[in-house]
């Protein structure tokens, strides 16, 4: 079973313009998530999932740069792009990361992976049930149940969030939701790069553990943040996606 990353990203943000390819260290943010993909196990490759557009003709160049794959689809629909991505590399398990998590633990997407390969489940993600902090998300599925519930749904929104069909219909697809231990329970913690003030803590936080401890996990940065609560107050007014 060949089981591949895919990243999605774009130049296009709303919010932050550009943001995927903003440096901290010296470095693109994208370039701190490749080096954090590379050091989880069980991962075989890596594409990236980008636009036609011709502004992520950057990103194009960023993944010749890295030497991961590259491969360029619908903005809109997103679903068809991960399916895309994860077919062109002859992916038959995907695990999917979105451009936006920067600092993502390899420990947290090598434990997903293998809570999928030791029950009988068609999706596996520790996104859907919130408990781990905002930017530590990672789904895992077979390229067949996404090209499945591709199938059965032409509604515009399942198409624009690639699990959506699937998290909607348990009926359909057996589902099994990580929780967080109590150790890096934190909801509410926003690692995800979105907006300006998200950028300014992130790189913070990369900056703070770039010489001792570059693949510093999940767990380092919630002890760091609980010494610095003037640090989690910069970006605590950023409205996420799905917050009312």
């Amino acid at each position: 079973m060949k089981i591949v990353a895919t990243i999605e990203a774009r130049m296009t943000s709303s919010r932050l313009p550009g943001k995927v390819l903003l440096t901290a260290s010296g470095i693109p943010m994208l370039q701190h998530l490749v080096n954090r993909l590379r050091a989880v196990p069980s991962l075989d490759g890596i594409v990236l999932a980008t636009t036609t557009n011709e502004t992520d003709d950057a990103l194009e160049s960023f993944a010749l740069k890295m030497g991961i794959n590259c491969f360029r689809g619908s903005e809109e629909d997103v679903m068809s792009r991960v399916i895309g991505a994860a077919a062109s590399v002859n992916a038959d398990l995907v695990v999917e990361i979105t451009g936006d998590c920067p600092i993502i633990d390899p420990k947290i997407i090598e434990q997903t992976i293998r809570m999928y390969h030791a029950n009988p489940a068609d999706y596996v993600s520790n996104a859907h049930i919130r408990s781990y902090p905002d930017g530590m998300d990672t789904q895992v599925f077979l390229l067949e149940t996404l090209k499945h519930s591709a199938s059965m749904t032409e509604d515009q929104l399942d198409h624009e969030h690639v699990t959506l069909h699937i998290r909607n219909h348990p009926e359909i697809f057996r589902h099994i939701h990580l929780v967080a231990p109590p150790e890096l329970h934190w909801p509410n913690l926003g690692l995800t790069l979105d907006e300006p003030a998200d950028y300014e803590l992130l790189k913070r936080i990369i900056e703070h553990f770039e010489n001792t401890n570059p693949l510093f996990s999940c767990l380092d940065v919630i002890r760091l943040l609980r010494e610095k609560p003037e640090w989690v107050a910069i970006n605590q007014e950023v409205l996420r996606k799905g917050d009312n």
